[in-house]
């Protein structure tokens, strides 16, 4: 309970930015005020009945990371649902905006974005850009401790013998992950910034700090209606680097940076994700060349086929143009790139290219020992063995993360008859794989420029807990609903 009080008590922090944002716009400063006494006095509680001395084990790690994600929602949502304005004013739609942000899904209710002020769509940037840190930092100090969350494979990922052991200390290594966040967030700033002064001014200070919060978390809110859509080209193309990068093991990033670049550039997984990425991108690219209605043009039709794909499997989510009106093929490919997802140790969501690639290998070990049972053929990555254990892991991740992601379509497509609302298939498992998967956009009604107000408010709700369970990659939130978890 001690570190849920730390968070929350701590969460002041980034809500005084668009507090400042508030003053500075002349807006008012009560969303703020409000989500920051409720958050100190929730801070102070759990710290009361906490023991400041106790030692995170695996029990007490389950039930901190599922409570922190929540509750940090649930105080972001104040800020959405006190001005009272547009469909944030019902709790249901501010919670939900809330927890898409924190889990970096970047799925959105809005439906006039002009209804809002500066500050609290600059806070829909900040929670984020702040569930992008948290979950670098989750699963370096956290879940590696207890393996969970694909941090028992960063090990054969990085080649490193403790990947929370980067530095003598927990802390100290959270400090190196928070410097090259800051870092890449503040170069994304400048850039986005200058190109803003050079080629579209509509990329003011403002946007560019916006969207340089949602590019390097790979969550993808955008101030504007049309995402990065309402910038000029050259723009668009900047951002395809930083949506890459931030879905880029941060572990790898650092070798990269003291001195080790081989590192990430020789490893397997870095491969198979630029490559899933380059062949699904070529495929759209192809498809939208051969769609007699696309009037892109040929740097316009490139551009927008690796942008999109580039924003879906690093699970950002930005738009450059509206896909839900591309030829069925070249939307198909999108939804199988949402199931890819970027690299273990990254700000990415999905079931992450690593969990593919050992799943694939295995598959293929599995096939060479039908034939040769006598052969003993361990599964490598980067030339380091997968530890058998983590592979059983990864088969009952995927297993569990599709009947999830197949239940939860079904959901979407019952509760739409209920309220005599007409839902395809197609959409539903868009919106189902968008939500559960931590993507952000779907296709129809929930496309990059429509909104998820129109699924029913039970569907939306039942979404809230999918983001959730999704982002902590499901098991600290299952595990909760055991009874050898409440049993000593």
């Amino acid at each position: 309970m001690g570190l849920t009080g730390d968070v929350l008590a701590a969460l002041p922090v980034p809500l005084a930015f668009p507090l400042l944002i508030a003053f500075y716009y002349g807006e008012s400063p009560v969303p703020f005020l409000a989500a920051i006494a409720v958050s100190l006095a929730l801070g102070a509680a759990f710290r009361s009945v906490g023991d400041p001395e106790e030692n995170l084990g695996p029990r007490e790690a389950f039930l901190a990371v599922a409570l922190i994600w929540f509750l940090v929602a649930a105080v972001g949502a104040i800020p959405f649902v006190v001005p009272g304005v547009g469909t944030l004013a019902h709790p249901v739609n501010a919670m939900f905006e809330s927890m898409s942000g924190l889990t970096t899904t970047g799925a959105t209710v809005l439906r006039d974005f002009s209804l809002h002020s500066k500050s609290v769509m600059m806070w829909r940037q900040v929670i984020q850009w702040l569930g992008g840190l948290g979950i670098l930092i989750l699963a370096t100090a956290v879940l590696s401790e207890i393996g969970v969350g694909g941090a028992q494979l960063m090990e054969s990922e990085s080649q490193t013998q403790d990947v929370n052991k980067l530095t003598p200390k927990i802390s100290q290594t959270a400090q190196l992950i928070w410097g090259i966040y800051f870092g890449l967030t503040g170069l994304a700033v400048a850039v986005y910034f200058l190109l803003g002064l050079a080629v579209d001014p509509q990329m003011g200070l403002y946007n560019a700090v916006a969207h340089a919060f949602t590019s390097v978390a790979t969550a993808g809110f955008s101030p504007e209606p049309l995402s990065v859509g309402a910038f000029h080209p050259l723009i668009q193309w900047a951002v395809v680097p930083f949506m890459v990068v931030g879905s880029t093991s941060f572990v790898l990033i650092y070798f990269a940076i003291n001195g080790e670049p081989m590192r990430l550039l020789r490893n397997e997984e870095f491969h198979f994700y630029l490559g899933a990425m380059g062949t699904l991108a070529s495929v759209v690219a192809l498809g939208l060349f051969l769609d007699p209605s696309t009037t892109f043009g040929a740097e316009g039709t490139i551009r927008h086929a690796v942008f999109n794909v580039a924003s879906i499997v690093t699970t950002t989510g930005y738009a450059s143009t509206d896909y839900v009106q591309w030829a069925p093929a070249a939307k198909h490919m999108l939804f199988m790139g949402m199931f890819v997802g970027g690299m273990v140790g990254s700000t990415t969501c999905s079931i992450k290219s690593l969990r593919w690639l050992v799943a694939l290998k295995s598959f293929r070990r599995n096939l060479f020992t039908s034939i040769h049972p006598e052969a003993v053929r361990p599964v490598r990555i980067s030339g380091k063995s997968v530890d058998e254990g983590a592979i059983r892991d990864i088969y009952a991740y995927l297993l569990l993360s599709i009947v999830i992601f197949f239940l939860l379509a079904v959901v979407v497509v019952v509760d739409a008859e209920r309220a005599n609302l007409r839902v395809d298939e197609f959409e539903a498992l868009g919106a189902a794989a968008t939500t559960f998967l931590n993507i952000g956009p779907a296709f129809g009604d929930a496309g990059p420029y429509g909104t998820f107000a129109t699924f029913p408010l039970s569907t939306r709700a039942v979404m809230i807990v999918l983001m959730w369970i999704g982002r902590i990659e499901i098991i600290p939130v299952l595990v909760l609903f055991t009874k050898a978890f409440w049993t000593s």
